[in-house]
């Protein structure tokens, strides 16, 4: 079993910053990436990005590209997205969620254990 809470939500004006955590315990070692999604008002879950343990490869969806950032410690088993260049539309609740993926990196059936999400409002 492996556990994922999130932090590090909250509110923050239109061009500003945010850093969300994803804090991994349990058994890690059965897992091999992480992502993270975004579910706003009205919208279906959207994949935001994700990185693989092995050579912590990033992923992004092209909405987030060149603004957030997925990073990790190996310490601390902590995935981190990096968001700059805030943009209203990243208003919504951020989820991470660790698997055993294989190809399909941004389809949410690879990810068996997901956390509780964290709120992200970006005002305007």
């Amino acid at each position: 079993q492996v556990h994922v809470v999130e932090s590090g939500g909250g509110l923050v004006q239109a061009g500003g910053s945010l850093r969300l955590s994803c804090a991994a315990s349990g058994r890690v070692e059965t897992t091999n990436a992480v992502a993270w999604y975004r579910l706003a008002p009205g919208k279906g879950r959207e994949f935001v990005a994700a990185i693989r343990w092995a050579d912590d490869s990033p992923y992004y969806a092209d909405s987030v590209k060149g603004r957030f950032t997925v990073s990790r410690d190996n310490a601390k088993n902590t995935v981190y997205l990096q968001m700059i260049s805030m943009k209203p539309e990243d208003t919504a609740i951020y989820y991470c969620a660790a698997g055993l993926v294989g190809d399909r990196i941004s389809n949410t059936r690879e990810y068996e254990y997901w956390g509780q999400g964290t709120q992200v409002t970006v005002s305007s």
